[in-house]
């Protein structure tokens, strides 16, 4: 006897078998589609781009999120997103919530997907974002990304179908697609893990080798300025015997290297010093490391000479001159000093090699309004040759291009990695041929115990 969802007849059997067909039709395209997308590619972010755009086309949407899960700190990280502003883009990547929190929440410690066919009657989706961020959430589909094995890697969230209701079958090929991405992405990872462990055993070595090079060099000065400390003392009591022109030509001769010997020296301990130390960083930076900050109250014009007193070694034989009279006095600021010396430092030093002879490289600072607060606005600005706009618009993301033979980019990301510490913005300014501006804002005393909370300002997440 048939039941009730059997066919009844012959012309209902097949109907329901084109159905089928279709269906399977479907999947296999949209398959063929991420397969097609996510071909060759390595780089975790084109990985997530990628898998997301295909997952909202497929059903016909117009917005979506996709959240990558750390398991270390138990927060989803917004990893990409389609359908808000550019700006409210900007402020969602790679901010966290809580993996327990939401529909994505939800979803993601299930191993099902699921429908929100009306957001405004389901109690955790936020009502009041929408109308912060100009996108209006009517409906979702949200499918966890399956790991290799058990488990989900993240969360897709496709938004607002364009025409008709989100149904069972969008949910069931959105779900097969997840599984595609989440194994896609999770190679991704494997894949970076393994260059950078690779990367970082070479730096390893690198700077084994830098502390035996620099070794020999710091015992050899300390020798050295033991030697001259013991000369000049020597010299002391030998001059008291000198008759008086004997003694002021005598005076004269050693007198430069006796005024310039100690500072000589200084900045040698200083600069053995700085060299391991930035091996150091470097490695951080490609572990994607950011060292915790210590914050005090201090002037960053005294940052930026002690920066300029280096590099002005380097710049002054190109002709290039570093320019200070544009730091305005803005009182104390809270700064992480070590952080905000290498940032100033790697802006300047990359700007001398773009800079041509007879150019300069300016620091100017002003106190701003930071998002309500008192805050401070630097500018590094050169008058070298620019930066064209496919290098320019890629600056501080995961595809920064270096324009130097041999770059890696990694100066930049140290920058980035200092201006997020003092929970700030950066902005490049460039055109060819006219120079380069960037332009970092901070807030002059650092926010305390803030953290983000996931549904208070994202816009594609209910």
């Amino acid at each position: 006897m048939a039941t009730s969802d059997e066919p009844n007849s012959d012309s209902e059997r097949i109907a329901l078998l084109e159905a089928r067909l279709r269906r399977r039709d479907r999947e296999l395209q949209a398959i063929h589609r991420m397969m097609a997308a996510l071909s060759g590619r390595t780089k975790l972010g084109e990985v997530e781009r990628e898998a997301l755009n295909v997952a909202i086309e497929v059903v016909n949407a117009t917005g979506g999120t996709i959240y990558v899960h750390d398991p270390d700190k138990k927060v989803l990280v917004f990893r990409y997103v389609v359908g808000a502003s550019p700006e409210i883009t900007k402020k969602l990547l790679n901010m966290e919530m809580p993996d327990n929190k939401g529909i994505a929440g939800d979803v993601f410690h299930s191993p099902k997907g699921r429908i929100t066919a009306d957001v405004s009657k389901d109690a955790n989706h936020s009502t009041d974002i929408d109308g912060k961020t100009r996108f209006v959430t009517k409906s979702m589909v949200t499918v966890p990304l399956k790991k290799m094995g058990e488990g989900n890697i993240g969360v897709f969230q496709i938004l607002n179908k364009q025409q008709d209701d989100f149904d069972e079958e969008d949910l069931a090929l959105l779900e097969i697609l997840g599984a595609q991405a989440g194994t896609a992405i999770q190679n991704a990872q494997l894949f970076e893990e393994a260059r950078r462990a690779s990367v970082i055993n070479l730096i390893g070595d690198i700077s084994h080798d830098v502390k035996n090079l620099i070794t020999p060099v710091v015992t050899g000065t300390q020798t050295l300025e033991l030697m001259m400390d013991s000369m000049f003392e020597d010299l002391a009591v030998a001059m008291k015997d000198l008759e008086a022109k004997k003694l002021e030509e005598v005076d004269w001769a050693i007198g430069g290297v006796r005024d310039f010997y100690k500072e000589a020296m200084s900045m040698v301990y200083d600069g053995a010093r700085d060299s391991q130390e930035r091996v150091r960083e470097i490695a951080d930076a490609i572990k994607g490391v950011i060292s915790k900050p210590h914050y005090e109250m201090s002037d960053f014009r005294e940052r930026a000479e002690a920066v300029a007193k280096v590099l002005r070694m380097v710049a002054d034989p190109k002709g290039i001159g570093l320019d200070l009279s544009g730091i305005q006095e803005t009182g104390p600021v809270e700064l992480d000093r070590k952080g905000i010396y290498n940032l100033i430092y790697n802006l300047i030093n990359n700007a001398i090699p773009e800079t041509p002879v007879g150019g300069t490289i300016s620091v100017r600072t002003q106190a701003i309004d930071f998002n309500g607060q008192p805050g401070l606005q630097i500018q590094f600005a050169d008058t070298g040759r620019g930066m064209p706009e496919h290098v320019r618009s890629k600056m501080f993301t995961d595809d920064a291009v270096s324009t130097k033979p041999g770059g890696t980019g990694l100066g930049t990301r140290i920058v980035k990695n200092v201006v997020d510490a003092h929970n700030g913005t950066i902005r490049v300014d460039s055109e060819a041929g006219r120079g380069t501006t960037f332009t970092i804002q901070i807030p002059m005393r650092q926010p305390r115990g803030e953290q983000v909370e996931g549904d208070s300002d994202n816009p594609l997440e209910a």
